[in-house]
C-alpha cells in the first residue's frame, strides 16, 4: 500500500471522523435515510382491505375484533443510501505537484469509510472524457481495504468532458442515490449540463471543487510555451504582470461560475483548497449535512 495516501496516519484520522460522525449525527441519520419504498420493513406506513394471498400475520386483528374487516398493514422499507463517487481521473488533475489528484484520492477515501461504516453502498467512478472503469458498489467496512487498493492503482489521463461522462454514467447505473462529484471542473464546454443530466435521472448531485492556491500565483515570467496537459496544444505567450493578472481573474471566474450555479439548482457545493487539511473538509461537509443522511 502506498504510504503517502493511505498510511497510518490517514487511518488514525477518517477513523477519528467516523467517531465524530457517529456522536454528532447518530440521532437522525437512519431516519433520514428511510425510503417510502412499501415492502417488509418495521414501520406501518399504511393500511388496505385484505385480499386473498396476504400475509395473515400483517392483518391488524385489534381493527378486526371491533370492526369485523380485514385491513392489511403495510410497511416502510428501508433502502440503503448508494454513494457514487464520480472522480475527475484527467490530466489536469496531476499538473504540477500532482497534489489534486493525491488529495482527490484521500478524500474519496476518508468519506467511502464513512460511507462502509453506515452499512451505505460504496461504489467509485473514474472520468476523463468519459467513464474509466468502475468500482461497483460493496457494503461494510471491511470492504475499505478494496476500495483504497482501488483508488492507488487509478491513474489520471486524458482530457476532460463532463457531460459525456456523466451521460455514460446515468445511462449505465439503475440504482439512484447520492453523486458526490469531485473535480478541478477544467472542462471547456462548461459543467451546467452534467450536474443537470444527474438531476434529471434523479440523482442527488453533491459538488466538490478542488484547486492549488498555487495556481492562482504562477511563478511565470518572460517568453515561455504553455502546453495544454489534456489535449497537447502549444501556444508561444510573453508573461507580464498584466497577463498574470488576468490569468487569475480568469480561475477565479472559474471557482465562482461553478459556485454560483450550484447554489442556483439548489446543490451542495464545497470548495476544497489542497492547502487544507482533507480531515478539515469532511468535518465541512458532515456540519453542512451533505453527506450523512
Amino acid at each position: 500500500m502506498t504510504e503517502a495516501l493511505f498510511d497510518e496516519a490517514f487511518l488514525k484520522k477518517i477513523e477519528l471522523l467516523h467517531l465524530i460522525a457517529k456522536k454528532v449525527f447518530a440521532g437522525n441519520a437512519q431516519a433520514m435515510r428511510r425510503s417510502r419504498k412499501l415492502g417488509a420493513g418495521i414501520e406501518v406506513a399504511d393500511f388496505r382491505a385484505y385480499a386473498a394471498g396476504d400475509d395473515l400475520r400483517h392483518i391488524d386483528w385489534n381493527y378486526y375484533a371491533s370492526t369485523r374487516e380485514l385491513l392489511v398493514r403495510l410497511f416502510e422499507e428501508e433502502e440503503d443510501l448508494y454513494i457514487w463517487f464520480l472522480l475527475d481521473a484527467s490530466s489536469s488533475m496531476r499538473v504540477g505537484t500532482g497534489a489534486r489528484w493525491d488529495y482527490a484520492r484521500r478524500l474519496v477515501g476518508a468519506l467511502s469509510y464513512i460511507g462502509l461504516a453506515n452499512l451505505d453502498r460504496v461504489a467509485v467512478v473514474p472520468f476523463g472524457k468519459d467513464v474509466k472503469g468502475t468500482l461497483p458498489p460493496s457494503r461494510g467496512r471491511s470492504q475499505i481495504w478494496k476500495v483504497f487498493r482501488y483508488l492507488e492503482q487509478a491513474e489520471p489521463g486524458g482530457a476532460t468532458d463532463l457531460a459525456a461522462a456523466c451521460r455514460t454514467f446515468v445511462n449505465q447505473t439503475r440504482r439512484r442515490g447520492l453523486a458526490v462529484l469531485v473535480s478541478d471542473f477544467y472542462d471547456p464546454q462548461g459543467f451546467e449540463e452534467a450536474v443537470d443530466l444527474l438531476r434529471y435521472r434523479r440523482f442527488e448531485p453533491l459538488i466538490i471543487q478542488l484547486y492549488d492556491e498555487d495556481d492562482l500565483q504562477p511563478d511565470l515570467r518572460g517568453d515561455i510555451e504553455v502546453t495544454d496537459c489534456e489535449t497537447g496544444e502549444r501556444v508561444r505567450v510573453t508573461v507580464t504582470p498584466d497577463l498574470l493578472a488576468r490569468y487569475r481573474e480568469a480561475q477565479e471566474a472559474l471557482l465562482e461560475r461553478v459556485a454560483s450555479t450550484a447554489k442556483a439548482k439548489n446543490l451542495l457545493y464545497f470548495r476544497a483548497p489542497v492547502q487544507v487539511p482533507f480531515d478539515d473538509l469532511v468535518l465541512h461537509v458532515f456540519r453542512a449535512g451533505g453527506f450523512l443522511r
